[in-house]
């Protein structure tokens, strides 16, 4: 397991570590609960060094990675960023991506455990291009402010500059203390959120300026496990668990921030275009609430049902401290997946009821479903 490098800083926190795809992992510091209230209500703050993260270099980079991804990089300038998917000749998902325009570089943040294998596919279409691709997880760490009192979080660090005001705008900062910082703004739960990526060297310093500050503010740092249970809350799909090889960006829930059809060619384009022609998709990602009662959360491709036909399978679920019941992510046919829809679903300990749901399940600064 590749070890995070603030791990004795989060152990002296008492967090109680975890391993998500071979990266070490903060599970929680002791009361996800409360950890999950101060991202929903104040600022949490997130260790997210375990993610990948590589950068483009080259004269070439701009053109090569649109013609990789499903956005446009082309349209980028320097201080923004997108969403974008990686997927294949045939449109299957391969990770998805958030792509930021740096003054000589494109940097890439994705899942963790997938640095080798997104950087081996964009390798692979390397030919006679001036595209370099790099690894800067060794140089780089990367935190998270994910809430609605994050400006006020920030501005502890006593930099200059200013916040990025749009969500993947970002920008940078020369500071004396902390050396070259990178604010993206990025909601990862549907309401604020800021990521700061910050050298190795001062990356101890700024979280504990970070966590010192969230606690003023009434927030903490947090854990996996209440940043995903507030990221299902918020209805957003993860890769590897909601999204894998076996779908299309199409089916998933992110065609609209992650999928251009006015730029030009790209690898699965073709696929992708013809089935956004036809009007309409098999099968789409939708939430499920689930009885209250239930006594075991369903698992990951657990089937739904719908008059005795197979009609889904769960992805993702989790009891909702917002709600005060379980809920679920999942597949659900395109004939039967409308709002309001009942549907059994069917786990080892027998039946129970699934409604179709929209999302979020919880809207930003409110606990309604």
């Amino acid at each position: 397991m590749s070890a995070l490098v603030l791990h004795e800083f989060h152990k002296n926190l008492n967090a109680r570590m975890g391993d998500v795809h071979g990266m070490d992992v903060v599970m929680d510091y002791g009361s996800p609960l409360a950890e999950h209230a101060a991202l929903r209500h104040s600022a949490g703050i997130l260790d997210l060094s375990y993610r990948g993260r590589i950068c483009l270099t080259g004269a070439d980079r701009v053109r090569f990675l649109h013609g990789q991804v499903t956005n446009d990089i082309k349209a980028l300038r320097e201080g923004c960023g997108c969403y974008a998917a990686l997927v294949t000749a045939k449109g299957k998902m391969e990770s998805d991506l958030n792509v930021y325009c740096l003054t000589d570089e494109l940097l890439l943040d994705f899942e963790p455990g997938l640095t080798e294998p997104v950087s081996r596919r964009l390798e692979k279409y390397i030919v006679a291009d001036d595209v370099q691709v790099v690894d800067v997880a060794p140089h780089y760490g990367l935190l998270s402010v994910q809430g609605p009192k994050v400006e006020l979080i920030l501005r502890r660090l006593a930099v200059s500059g200013g916040f990025p005001s749009k969500p993947f705008d970002f920008v940078r900062i020369a500071d004396t203390v902390f050396g070259e910082l990178y604010l993206m703004n990025r909601p990862r739960l549907g309401s604020e959120g800021v990521d700061v990526f910050a050298p190795i060297a001062s990356l101890r310093a700024v979280a504990s300026e970070l966590v010192d500050a969230a606690k003023v503010a009434g927030g903490c740092a947090c854990g996996w496990q209440a940043f995903e249970v507030a990221r299902i809350e918020a209805g957003i799909p993860r890769f590897g668990v909601d999204m894998d090889e076996s779908n299309i960006p199409l089916e998933c829930g992110i065609e609209a921030q992650a999928v251009s059809y006015r730029k030009g060619c790209y690898v699965g384009q073709e696929t992708i275009n013809r089935i956004h022609s036809i009007g309409h998709v098999n099968r789409e990602l939708r939430g499920l609430r689930l009885e209250a009662e239930l006594k075991d959360l369903p698992a990951k491709g657990d089937k739904l049902f719908h008059s005795g036909k197979e009609a889904g399978y769960v992805t993702s679920a989790v009891s909702s401290p917002s709600l005060g019941s379980p809920i679920a992510l999942g597949y659900v046919r395109r004939e039967v997946n409308g709002i309001g829809t009942e549907l059994t679903l069917r786990v080892a300990g027998g039946e129970s009821i699934a409604r179709v749901t929209e999302l979020p399940f919880v809207k930003q600064g409110s606990i309604s479903p």
